[in-house]
Order: C-alpha cells, then structure tokens, then sequence
C-alpha cells in the first residue's frame, strides 16, 4: 500500500468515526437539551446561567432545569420549561408582570 492510499485510508476511516459520533441519538438529544436550556436564560432572562442572580454561581439552577428537561424526555411543554421561566420573580423583576 502506498502512503497516499495508507492516508486516504485512515482518513476515510476517521470521517467514518466521527460521522457515527456526529448522528449518535442519544448525543444528539443530550446537546440539544442543553442547548435549548441554554437558549431559554439566554432568551427569557438575557444572562449566562452562571451569572448573577445565580444565588451560586455553579450552574446550579441551569442543572436542576436541564435534569427537569432530561426527565421528561426533552419534552419542554410537559416539563413546564418556559411557564417555569416567564413566571419566575426574576423574568417578572426585569420585564415586568
């Protein structure tokens, strides 16, 4: 086998590993769980979720929320995502009633 082939070759075979990795189902569900946790405090309360007024500063919150999510299987209605969100002291404090 020539070095070209031998590059090709193991080329080919990483675009093949990181294909499965790219369409695993479960790796797809957990990143947009995160991801659209991420999105809400980012939409709904304009803040990292490490920021103040994050009584910790840990992603504690952020944490609780994302497990919520993870429970209901990403399901952001049954879990009461934004509901959670638009009626929370804080959302209510910066944006009114």
């Amino acid at each position: 086998m020539t070095r070209c082939n031998a590059r090709s070759l193991l080329s080919m075979m990483f675009l093949t590993q990181r294909r499965r990795v790219a369409e695993n189902s479960t790796l797809t569900k957990q990143e947009f769980n995160r991801a659209l946790e991420l999105m809400q405090y980012l939409g709904y309360l304009r803040r990292n979720p490490n920021d103040a007024p994050e009584a910790t500063l840990d992603f504690s919150d952020y944490n609780f929320w994302l497990n919520r999510l993870n429970q209901f299987n990403g399901n952001f209605n049954a879990a009461e995502m934004v509901k959670a969100f638009l009626t929370s002291s804080e959302y209510r404090r910066r944006f009114g009633p």
